[in-house]
């Protein structure tokens, strides 16, 4: 890898993200982008969190984006948002650079952090947990192109632990 930053999105990552998040996606069959609903906002990532009171990061490998993160609130407190590591930057430390960045903000804020995950995703949920997160029984159906079913997680961090 080159030289690794995070930085705050901007609006104009979209076409970066598009391709990290869709790379992703292709590591599972039937696993697509839906650009005209739930993966809409990838292409104002910036307006989308900042107009639900969040934030959002990503890690560039020179001028490629190679993860993605962020937060918005929800009514538990917040919920993380669009974890994605591309697959040649895996397991080199950088999605728990980035998981690190929305736990910081949870506890500065006192919130706890609520997200979905794809049942798919199970080296995804197996990081998840390592890292503290409880999968909760409960699940839900997106309707979506992928046809996707999540499972929830949570964590309580730092002072409200």
């Amino acid at each position: 890898m080159a030289e690794l930053s995070i930085r705050l999105a901007k609006d104009s990552d979209a076409e970066g993200l598009v391709d990290l998040i869709e790379g992703c996606f292709n590591e599972y069959e039937g696993c697509v982008l839906d650009p005209e609903g739930i993966d809409k906002p990838l292409y104002a990532i910036r307006s989308w969190v900042e107009a639900e009171g969040g934030e959002f990061w990503v890690a560039e490998d020179g001028s490629r984006i190679v993860g993605s993160i962020g937060w918005v609130k929800d009514a538990g407190g917040m919920e993380l948002v669009k974890l994605y590591v591309n697959k040649k930057c895996r397991r080199q430390g950088l999605a728990t650079r980035l998981l690190r960045l929305v736990e910081q903000a949870a506890e500065e804020r006192g919130l706890e952090i609520n997200f979905w995950s794809d049942t798919r995703f199970i080296e995804a949920h197996n990081f998840y947990t390592v890292h503290g997160y409880e999968k909760l029984t409960e699940t839900r159906q997106l309707n979506d192109p992928s046809r996707t079913t999540e499972y929830h997680f949570k964590r309580v961090v730092g002072r409200m632990a």
